[in-house]
């Protein structure tokens, strides 16, 4: 599977990203291996995921999500209760 996520960053910013491994992903974000983005972030908090079953579905996802203001993100981080449940 190939999934997009979102993670909180400790500056109250969010990061999306793409993986395959969602625990292996936010545990490299927050030993500060991860992104340059969230390297100076940390610690972060996985907010969202969503799986897909090819990787270029889940880089269009991603690229969208990206693409979205902060307070559409914001929504779109809400409308998930547990993103644990999602990988």
């Amino acid at each position: 599977m190939h999934y997009v996520y979102v993670v909180a960053c400790s500056d109250d910013t969010y990061y999306t990203g793409y993986t395959t491994d969602v625990e292996r992903r936010v545990a490299e974000h927050d030993a500060g291996d991860g992104a340059k983005y969230t390297r100076g972030r940390t610690p972060v908090t996985l907010q969202y995921v969503e799986a897909f079953e090819s990787q270029s579905a889940a880089m269009s996802r991603e690229h969208g999500i990206k693409q979205l203001s902060r307070a559409e993100k914001r929504r779109l981080v809400e409308s998930q209760d547990d993103p644990w449940q999602e990988g």
